[in-house]
């Protein structure tokens, strides 16, 4: 198998290099992650356009200006979306209960805005875009979703962001107390990712 070009990752989070990292070993690609903070840093983006696609698109290429010539940049951007919310909050979900971004905040706010929406009403997915750059600037873009409901209150303490209150179709737990493996499993990050990697597993020979 031939050798993938190195992939920067428009992300300073070492937990999410080192997560697709193991996604890639998994799948046995021939393919080395790097960080952001590898090029001096995620420069700073204002993800204003509205959708995930775009949002990706504006942080894959502020890092891609940085990147070796020949190196791939990969940028992603995931959020929950709530039937009963009108597909809120989407594209704001880092920021639903402020500027900020703050966890705890923003998962608070899901369970009292959800307080009164009866159970057979409370469907949600999550949704993740990965954006590929290469290395002439074309991009190729993977989507994966993960739907399940919302559970009333925060259940568990794993995973991060509203994971207490996210459970998958064909589970009665959430992700806060599904296993990691599970999770990896199932989540709409790994979908993306496998889309991703049968299109560079091709790419690779």
């Amino acid at each position: 198998m031939t050798a993938l070009p190195p992939l920067y990752l428009a992300s300073g989070n070492s937990h999410k290099v080192r997560e697709l990292q193991d996604l890639a070993d998994h799948d046995g690609l021939s393919l080395r992650i790097h960080s952001a903070l590898d090029l001096g840093g995620m420069p700073e983006v204002v993800e204003d356009t509205g959708t995930f696609v775009g949002n990706a698109r504006k942080k894959a290429h502020a890092l891609h200006v940085a990147a070796p010539a020949g190196s791939w940049v990969m940028a992603d951007d995931s959020g929950i979306c709530v039937d009963a919310l009108n597909g809120a909050p989407g594209v704001e979900s880092a920021y639903f209960a402020g500027a900020e971004g703050d966890d705890d905040a923003n998962l608070q706010k899901l369970v009292e805005v959800m307080h009164e929406v009866p159970a057979d009403a409370r469907g949600a997915h999550y949704v993740c875009v990965l954006l590929l750059l290469t290395a002439d600037g074309g991009a190729q873009v993977f989507e994966g979703f993960c739907h399940g409901r919302l559970h009333r209150v925060p259940r568990g303490s794993g995973g991060f962001g509203y994971d207490p209150l996210f459970i998958p179709d064909g589970y009665e737990d959430t992700f806060g107390i599904l296993s990691l493996e599970t999770k990896q499993e199932l989540s709409h990050r790994a979908a993306a990712w496998r889309r991703f990697s049968s299109w560079a597993a091709a790419k690779a020979g």
